[in-house]
């Protein structure tokens, strides 16, 4: 065989590996995305003021509004499987007393409100970013994204992806414990 007929194969072979390694690191038993920094914790939230989702029954609320409680700021779509998924563990968190305040992400304000009709409502606050500014502000990566605000406003917590499987919900707890003292 000519060697010209071996590149595309040899060059296709080289990228599959490369390919495997970085989905092994990213994976169970590697490096899970939440290593990824985040230059916000321990930093003020970024200033926004969004609208509510309209039909929600919730009112909006801004940047401001965070200060004074701590906080579960949730980033969510309803185009979102894993935002499903995570779903039932922000309607207990609610109904533990927890403060769970949402923001819509790049959706259709009929669909957010579809979802939630059809799962339930764990927000006692609701805004939506239409164009994903405050999502890229809050230097998230992708939805669902959750996190921790303290009482004075600041980011003392993420997690990026869905609080599931149960350990993820576990961290998300003690960070709001930690917060909480």
């Amino acid at each position: 065989m000519r060697p010209a007929v071996l590149l595309p194969l040899a060059v296709f072979a080289a990228l599959a590996v490369v390919l495997a390694v970085y989905l092994w690191q990213i994976g169970p038993g590697g490096k899970h995305i939440e290593a990824l920094p985040s230059a916000l914790i321990d930093k003020p939230v970024p200033a926004f003021d969004l609208e509510p989702l309209e039909g929600s029954g919730v009112p909006a609320f801004s940047s401001a509004d965070l200060k004074g409680h701590v906080t579960l700021v949730n980033f969510f779509a309803s185009w979102c499987v894993p935002c499903r998924e995570e779903h039932p563990v922000l309607m207990r968190l609610a109904k533990e007393g927890v403060a769970v305040w949402g923001i819509v992400y790049k959706d259709k304000p009929e669909d957010a409100r579809a979802l939630l009709a059809d799962l339930g409502m764990p927000y006692r606050r609701l805004d939506v970013d239409p164009q994903g500014r405050i999502f890229i502000d809050f230097g998230a990566y992708g939805v669902p994204e959750t996190f921790v605000v303290d009482a004075e406003g600041r980011i003392r917590f993420r997690l990026p992806g869905p609080m599931v499987p149960a350990s993820e919900e576990a961290k998300v707890r003690a960070a709001l414990k930690r917060v909480e003292k």
